[in-house]
């Protein structure tokens, strides 16, 4: 009987699914050009043609060693690799640039060892970054039975921040994914889960708050998703409560609600992963993030990166943090958004280029620390979640990041993790920074600062006089609009958050008709030809002129924006923009233009109006000032507040009224 050194399986190695493109299949697997392709009929085993070289240096195969040297309790890990067949297996390791160094190998047959070979391989050179991999160069026709890292001991004990200790804890996991009128996603994500028995096997409960009025029930495959998860399954239909009320409710049903006896919480498992309905989900990654987080030095929540799911081959980003200055979510150092893995794979560096700026992949091989992770894919602790409390009331948006900070306040830190990831929309397919999200983006943010930040909002304020400046510009008066009403929301105080968790979207939504640049037109062939814009940019440059150019058309776009405007290009738009077009230096210099909706679906006519303009300007500036004058008393009622706001008491007075 062969000896083994690997006791739990950490990483599986996975084959793209059947029929994937090339791009999507560079997440997985490379294949030297011009040997021939292996094929596959299950996402664990290969068959690899003689003569093939197959690099497994790819986002989900290669092993984050930089990130399990950092949190974990584990010092080494075992690479397990089975084959029939002949063929050579190299080991490597990058270093923080993204250097390549040989980590030995081994000639394996059926008639070595049984075909299996495993490598302990050291986590100490990974203290700032890098990875693990392995390459296969098949001698004979080669079939991979399966290949996966493990780690050599089972979990311990994890270390509180008082010193104390909890665990280990068993391979366990609620499951909770609020829905709001995306059936067919939620009925596709249940059955994702289900698809996967490794990852089925571990999930205690599925939770699905259902905020909507378009039920998942009602929809193909659900009454199958349901019958599957028999008894493990909770479905609660509550009132739109928005983000943070759906998660909120799966956090209250996992711990079992205010009493600990509640029906859903009663197999009271160790972990709650959160999950967004509108993703696709790679089902081991369910199981990596439960392995990261069993064997965490600290009780920490585990974050899954984003894929976009327009574009799968590209990565949203390694990991996001808190700009302390603006208190502004923004990307960790080092981190380049949209990182296309089919142009750029964990090996390449562009040596060709001395450009600092080029794109290429080394920052890759860093290890990102972050300050939170979405809630599109996260894992929180019990533990986390019995002592710091439920998410805040705040509907969408910065509840994920707060949730974060207070963790790591209290000495539970969050990883972003590479290899643990779903598929998302981008957000450059949303106008979120303009539609109705944009009162809660400022309002939330707003409160989070508060019960974050520590000195005054001068560089808050700040930031929120040129996000106004620009969107005046830009034509975008609803915008300001419902971003002056965020200000005059979070002056109110913390007293009437959950009074208005499910009446602000439709008070907003109302005030946004008011405004031509909020209402969508379904094309702009609907409306007059346009008249033209003679002089006005549409791109934006770059280069040692840029400062100087990009002055000249501010005081352009000034002198026009103080001018009376023209009525006659509210009837006929003087020009049509896409949205790449649709900059503060094209805007500022017409009196009325059609832009496409960044989904693509529709258009908004957007008109000048100067008065208009003036009269939300007086209005916002005036609140700024306000918010920065009343920061001080804000902090205090807020913190105040804030042990009342995420109490299981506080959401039971929600869920108990039959939202």
């Amino acid at each position: 009987m062969t000896t083994t050194q690997a006791v739990e399986q950490l990483q599986r190695v996975l084959l793209p699914r059947a029929g994937e493109p090339h791009d999507v299949r560079s997440l997985y697997l490379l294949e030297t050009d011009g040997t021939p392709r292996s094929s596959w009929d299950s996402r664990t085993t290969a068959h690899i043609p003689a003569g093939a070289e197959v690099s497994f240096q790819t986002y989900f195969n290669a092993f984050p060693a930089s990130y399990w040297r950092r949190w974990s309790q584990l010092n080494q890990v075992v690479l397990r690799v089975e084959i029939t067949g002949q063929a050579r297996v190299e080991v490597y390791r990058s270093k923080i640039d993204g250097s390549r160094i040989g980590c030995g190998g081994q000639d394996l047959s059926d008639t070595t060892n049984n075909g299996v070979a495993e490598f302990v391989l050291d986590l100490a050179p990974f203290e700032d970054g890098g990875w693990y991999w392995f390459d296969i160069t098949a001698e004979t026709d080669v079939d991979l039975k399966s290949a996966g890292w493990y780690a050599p001991a089972a979990p311990g004990p994890q270390v509180l921040p008082d010193g104390g200790t909890v665990g280990p804890f068993d391979k366990r996991v609620t499951v909770g994914i609020p829905t709001f009128n995306r059936p067919a996603d939620a009925v596709a994500a249940l059955e994702a889960l289900a698809s996967d028995a490794a990852v089925d096997a571990i999930i205690d409960t599925v939770i699905m708050p259902d905020q909507g009025n378009k039920h998942p029930a009602d929809e193909p495959g659900y009454q199958e998703a349901v019958a599957h998860f028999g008894k493990r399954f909770f479905e609660f239909r509550q009132g739109n409560l928005g983000g943070s009320g759906g998660y909120s409710r799966i956090m209250y049903e996992a711990l079992g609600g205010p009493d600990g006896t509640g029906e859903a919480g009663k197999a009271e498992s160790p972990y709650i992963l959160y999950m967004d309905d509108d993703i696709a989900i790679e089902p081991d990654s369910v199981l990596r993030a439960l392995q990261a987080a069993r064997y965490a030095k600290t009780p920490m929540l585990i974050g899954g990166q984003m894929l976009n799911l327009q574009e799968r081959s590209h990565l949203h980003s390694m990991g996001e943090v808190i700009d302390r200055g603006s208190f502004m979510w923004t990307s960790a150092p080092h981190v380049h958004y949209d990182h296309d893995f089919s142009e750029m794979p964990l090996s390449y560096k562009n040596n060709t280029s001395k450009d600092p700026d080029v794109k290429d992949s080394r920052d890759l091989h860093r290890r990102i620390d972050v300050d939170y992770n979405g809630w599109w894919m996260c894992m929180i602790p019990r533990h986390v979640a019995q002592e710091i409390g439920q998410p805040l009331p705040l509907f969408i948006k910065w509840d994920d990041a707060e949730y974060g900070l207070r963790a790591g306040k209290a000495g539970y830190p969050t990883a972003t993790w590479p290899g643990i990831a779903i598929w998302h929309m981008a957000w450059s397919d949303k106008d979120d920074a303009i539609d109705w999200q944009a009162y809660f983006h400022l309002r939330n943010r707003l409160i989070v600062a508060a019960i974050d930040h520590d000195g005054d909002a001068k560089g808050i304020v700040k930031s929120m006089a040129k996000a106004t400046f620009k969107h005046l510009l830009c034509l975008e008066y609803s915008t300001v609009a419902i971003q002056n009403e965020a200000m005059k929301d979070f002056l109110a105080g913390p007293e009437q958050l959950f009074d208005v968790l499910e009446t602000s979207l439709p008070r907003i939504n109302a005030m946004r008709k008011n405004y031509p640049d909020a209402v969508v037109l379904p094309t702009a062939a609907d409306l007059p030809k346009p008249t033209g814009a003679p002089g006005v940019p549409t791109k934006d440059i770059g280069g040692r002129l840029a400062p100087i150019k990009k002055g000249m058309w501010l005081l352009k776009g000034l002198k026009h924006s103080l001018s009376s405007h023209n009525d006659e290009h509210h009837e006929a738009p003087q020009a049509n923009f896409a949205p790449i077009e649709a900059r503060w230096f094209s805007l500022s210099r017409v009196d009325g233009a059609t832009v496409t909706t960044a989904d693509g679906r529709g258009v908004v006519y957007r008109k000048r109006d100067r008065d208009k303009a003036r009269e939300l300007a007086t209005e916002s500036f005036k609140l700024q000032k306000e918010v920065l004058d009343r920061f001080d008393e804000m902090q205090q009622r807020y913190r105040a507040a804030h042990k009342d706001l995420t109490s299981l008491a506080a959401w039971e007075r929600i869920f108990g009224n039959g939202s």
